[in-house]
């Protein structure tokens, strides 16, 4: 099947229903724009439209009605059947999905994560492997800024016009380690609601996806799993867990200066990028909001490409 495919530039007309996209960030802003602009729902995992006003940062389980601003979207920008959907950052969306069970069930206040990226998370060729070799690199590039900036949307609500900020503090610290695959992060939140831990435990392994969400091919019921080892998760052991759709919880304790303190592990690549893209684009087919595009394309006789 990929022999097949053709490479086509931008502009070309594509005989879809939708697009994704993965382009670098020094081109996406624009070409994300021009292919909405053209009647294409666009599927993104570029950093450019992130944080714009009136652009849903999406994570299903997370805030799944934030779709609610793609009308407004379209009405600003006067696009027609298009528009722009984004996936957070690959170390936050790890973060905000064990953070929302926390947050319904406590609320929260303060966060302070400490992150350990797999070099994977820099792409192709990355990190110089003699750079990386028995090595911390404890900087990258633009990571600690999405790290605290992404969480107040995504945790925040849309209301109807705009989104309201959640209103966090959150401090990160970002650094790249020599791990192929799996972001681990340490992470201290101070609840807004007392809790023991084993309430903190029951409430991240009890949270589950609506049966909507549960419906799509991508999703797994229980997106946070909790291991009970002392020495858990593991990139290498756990980083799999539920196709790698899953963030894995560990070592959750009190912490002295906050109230909770906890390790995750989550599939940079699979949660983070690819999977949360294919999942959004599962979440608006399923929602009908890729239907408008699709009886364009009909009235016009395009086929469907194979």
């Amino acid at each position: 099947m990929a022999a097949k495919l053709v490479v086509k530039d931008l502009g070309s007309k594509f005989q879809c229903d939708f697009v994704f996209s993965a382009l670098d960030s020094s081109v996406a802003g624009q070409a994300e724009e021009d292919f909405a602009r053209r009647g294409y729902p666009v599927v993104s995992n570029s950093k450019n439209h992130r944080m714009d006003p009136d652009v849903p940062l999406l994570i299903p389980e997370v805030n799944a009605a934030h779709v609610g601003a793609i009308p407004v979207q379209q009405k600003n920008r006067g696009y027609d059947s298009g528009f722009i959907v984004t996936n957070p950052n690959c170390s936050t969306t790890g973060l905000v999905v064990v953070l929302k069970p926390l947050a319904d069930a406590f609320g929260l206040e303060k966060i302070f994560v400490v992150t350990l990226q797999a070099v994977s998370g820099a792409g192709y060729p990355g990190v110089a492997s003699l750079d990386i070799q028995g090595n911390v690199i404890p900087f990258i590039s633009g990571e600690e800024q999405k790290m605290e900036t992404e969480p107040q949307k995504l945790l925040g609500k849309w209301e109807g016009s705009r989104f309201i900020e959640a209103g966090l503090g959150i401090s990160a610290h970002c650094n790249r380690v020599p791990v192929v695959d799996g972001h681990l992060e340490c992470v201290s939140v101070r609840l807004k609601k007392t809790a023991t831990l084993e309430e903190v435990r029951e409430a991240l392994r009890n949270y589950r996806v609506s049966d909507e969400l549960a419906a799509l091919p991508t999703a797994v019921r229980n997106p946070v799993v909790v291991l009970d080892e002392p020495d858990r998760p593991q990139p290498r052991k756990d980083v799999n867990i539920g196709h790698g759709m899953a963030a894995v919880v560990g070592r959750v304790r009190e912490c002295p200066l906050l109230d909770v303190k906890l390790t995750l592990l989550s599939h940079n690549l699979v949660r983070g990028a690819a999977g949360a893209a294919i999942f959004n684009a599962e979440l608006l087919a399923s929602r009908s909001l890729l239907e408008t595009r699709r009886e364009v394309r009909e009235k016009s006789a395009e086929p469907v490409s194979q």
